[in-house]
C-alpha cells in the first residue's frame, strides 16, 4: 500500500480517497487495516474487492490455457475463495462491494453467477470495463461507492486490540483470516516473542507474510 503521507495528503485534498490496500483481503488488506490504519489513525469507510472470472476459474481448477472458454463449474468451484475475502473484510466492520474486472472472453452466464453469489453474501458486484471505456466503464461502481458511503454504515475496527499479547495477535490473524485451526510456537519463537514484549514492543501489531495462494 502507499505511504501514510500520501494517504493523509489525499484526504486533505479530496472528498473521496481511493487507495489500493494491497493484494487480497489477507495479504494486503489485513496489513493495511491492522497496521497502517491503526498506526496512522485512519478509519476507512468502505472496501472494494476486485475480482476476475479468469482468476475464479483458476481457483476452481481450470486449465490456464482454457480460461477463454465458458466453464460455469470452475467459476462455481472458485467462488468460495472470493467469498472468503468478503467475509474477512466484514470482520473489520466495513461495507464491501465487488468490482468485476471484465475480460472480453467472460460470458454473460459466468458474470451473472458471480453477481448472484456475491449478492447472496451481502456484497453487490458491478461489472467494470474502464480498461476499454474509460471512466464510463466504472461509473456504476463509482456511484455505488458514493451511495454506500452516504449511508454511513461503516464501523471500522481492527481485528485485534493493541493489548493482546503478540502470540495471541498471531493466533487471531491465523484463525480469523487464514482459517487455521491453531498455531504452535516452537521454543525459540516463543522466547523471541517474550523478549519483544519485555523490550516494550508488545502493543505493536503483527505483520504476517504468506504466499499469494493464501487460504486457497
Amino acid at each position: 500500500c502507499n505511504s501514510v503521507i500520501a494517504t493523509r495528503t489525499a484526504l486533505a485534498l479530496g472528498d473521496y480517497v481511493v487507495t489500493e490496500a494491497g493484494f487480497g483481503a489477507d495479504l494486503g488488506a489485513e496489513k493495511f487495516l491492522d497496521i497502517k490504519c491503526r498506526q496512522a489513525a485512519l478509519k476507512p469507510e468502505l472496501a472494494v474487492v476486485v475480482a476476475t472470472v479468469r482468476a475464479l476459474k483458476l481457483h476452481g481448477g481450470a486449465d490456464e490455457k482454457m480460461l477463454g472458454k465458458e466453464d460455469l463449474g470452475a467459476v462455481a468451484r472458485g467462488l468460495p475463495n472470493l467469498l472468503r475475502h468478503l467475509e474477512n473484510l466484514n470482520k473489520f466492520g466495513l461495507p464491501v462491494l465487488v468490482a468485476i474486472n471484465r475480460f472480453v472472453s467472460d460470458t454473460s452466464a459466468e458474470l451473472e453467477l458471480v453477481q448472484e453469489k456475491c449478492a447472496a453474501a451481502g456484497a453487490k458486484a458491478y461489472l467494470c470495463e474502464h480498461w476499454a471505456m474509460g471512466g464510463e466503464g466504472a461509473e456504476a461502481l463509482a456511484r455505488a461507492v458514493v451511495e454506500t458511503l452516504d449511508q454511513g454504515a461503516a464501523a471500522f475496527k481492527p481485528l485485534y486490540p493493541e493489548d493482546f499479547p503478540l502470540a495471541q495477535k498471531i493466533e487471531t490473524v491465523a484463525r480469523e483470516i487464514y482459517r487455521a485451526s491453531g498455531v504452535t510456537f516452537a521454543g525459540p519463537a516463543r522466547r523471541r516473542l517474550e523478549a519483544l514484549e519485555a523490550a516494550g514492543h508488545g502493543t505493536l501489531p503483527v505483520c504476517i507474510a504468506k504466499t499469494q495462494y493464501s487460504f486457497a
